[in-house]
C-alpha cells in the first residue's frame, strides 16, 4: 500500500467532497442544459477515484460498502462511455444523464452514512444505523436525486459545436 490508512483515508474523503461538489454543479448544468466540459471530467475523475481508493482499505469481510463500491464502478463505467467515447449522442445521452445522478447519488448515500456514523449529534439519534432518523434522511436524499435526475433527463439536450443538440448526433 502506498499510503497508511489515515492519510487514504484523508485523500479518499477529499476526493469524496470534491467529487460530490463537483457533481451537484454538473447536477446544475445538466438541469439547465450546460456541458460543463471542465466541471463534468473533474466530477466524474474524483467519482471514480473515491470509488476505487474504497477498495484500497483493509477488506475482511464483504459489508454493503464494498456493494455500493461495486455498483458505483460499474455505473461509472457506464457514464465514462456514454460521456466520451458514445459522445452522448441519441440513447447515450439519457444513459449518461442518469448515470451521472447515480454516481453522484451514490457518493451522497455514502456522505449520509459517515456523517451519521461520524458526527456525534447525528449518530446520537442513529446509533446503529437503523433508526428512523437516518432512513428519513436518506429517504429525503433518494427524493431529491429522483426527481433531479429525471428532470434533467428531460432538460438536458447540449449544444454541439456545430450548433446542433448532441441528441441529434453531434458531438
Amino acid at each position: 500500500m502506498f499510503f497508511g490508512v489515515s492519510t487514504l483515508q484523508t485523500f479518499h474523503v477529499l476526493v469524496s467532497l470534491v467529487g460530490i461538489v463537483s457533481g451537484l454543479v454538473v447536477l446544475y448544468g445538466l438541469l439547465t442544459s450546460q456541458r460543463m466540459s471542465t466541471l463534468t471530467a473533474i466530477f466524474l475523475a474524483t467519482t471514480l477515484v473515491t470509488t476505487l481508493t474504497g477498495f484500497l482499505f483493509p477488506i475482511t469481510v464483504f459489508t454493503p460498502a464494498l456493494g455500493v463500491g461495486v455498483i458505483s464502478t460499474l455505473v461509472m463505467i457506464v457514464a465514462l462511455l456514454a460521456r466520451y467515447p458514445r459522445r452522448m449522442r441519441g440513447p447515450w445521452r439519457a444513459i449518461y444523464v442518469v448515470t451521472a445522478v447515480l454516481s453522484l447519488y451514490l457518493n451522497v448515500f455514502v456522505l449520509v452514512v459517515q456523517l451519521f456514523l461520524k458526527v456525534p449529534a447525528l449518530n446520537a439519534l442513529a446509533p446503529n444505523g437503523s433508526e428512523p432518523p437516518l432512513a428519513v434522511a436518506q429517504g429525503l436524499v433518494l427524493l431529491f436525486f429522483v426527481v433531479t435526475g429525471y428532470l434533467a433527463v428531460r432538460r438536458f439536450h447540449p449544444v454541439g459545436a456545430f450548433g446542433r443538440a448532441a441528441a441529434q448526433g453531434n458531438p
